[in-house]
């Protein structure tokens, strides 16, 4: 019988310890070959050469982001420039009967002049009143507009990062989201824009990074399919160059 707390407890972990031995050792011997008691060897570090050279010409990317989006229930839509962005969300905030719309404080958008293209919604500019809960805007907003930041084409995902400027709920919270991807910023490999982050250290990294691959889709334990739950329910990515 242990004579100390500590004691106690290294006999407990010696218990388990042997445990686990009388375990793996039953696992193999029924698999009929000896336990592998050492790692294996990993000579390679991250991606090889030949994917890191692996890149898609332009239309290729746009094809392959526009089908994988889409097949995670996303809706893609190309367009020449950004008058017609602002024009495709205006004809959608009409269709839709958007009453509030939140957009990010990037200058794409504050050049873009969507106050003036949707009369019949309010338009809030993330953080640009300090004195207004923009969490419960975001929450309220029919649609909420961003830029991306970086979109991949092999995973279907847009890539928008957060600061001062650019608040995670404005990408999170609205029912419906738009995001604007301009052409020169979709990217063939998720390496591409992953290994700017690496290379800029842990100081410079952005207060959030978020990987955006169609709408919120959320399931039970019985595979219950809901979308909407944890985030807009209806995403489009809008691919804006020529």
């Amino acid at each position: 019988m242990a004579d100390t707390h500590q004691q106690w407890l290294e006999q407990r972990a010696a218990e388990s310890r042997a445990k686990q031995e009388a375990f793996m050792n039953d696992i193999a011997s029924k698999l009929r070959r000896p336990r592998v008691m050492e790692k294996p060897a990993h000579p390679f570090r991250g991606a090889p050469d030949f994917w890191k050279a692996y890149e898609w010409p332009l239309e290729e990317r746009v094809e392959r982001f526009s089908s994988n989006f889409k097949s995670a229930g996303g809706h893609v839509e190309r367009l020449a420039d950004m008058e017609s962005a602002k024009r495709f969300i205006a004809a959608k905030a009409e269709e839709l009967g958007a009453h509030y719309v939140i957009r990010q404080n990037q200058p794409e958008l504050n050049e873009l002049g969507l106050e003036a293209a949707l009369p019949n919604a309010e338009v809030s500019v993330w953080n640009s009143d300090f004195e207004q809960y923009w969490k419960a805007r975001a929450a309220e907003a029919d649609f909420g507009i961003v830029v991306a930041d970086y979109a991949v084409a092999y995973t279907g995902s847009v890539t928008v990062l957060s600061s001062k400027d650019k608040g995670r709920s404005v990408s999170l919270l609205p029912t419906v989201l738009f995001v604007i991807i301009p052409l020169e910023r979709l990217k063939t490999r998720l390496g591409e824009v992953l290994v700017g982050f690496d290379e800029a250290g842990r100081e410079q990294l952005p207060a959030g990074i978020h990987f955006i691959s169609g709408p919120s889709r959320s399931a039970d334990i019985e595979n219950d399919l809901t979308i909407g739950v944890h985030g807009p329910g209806v995403v489009y990515a809008l691919i804006v160059g020529s």
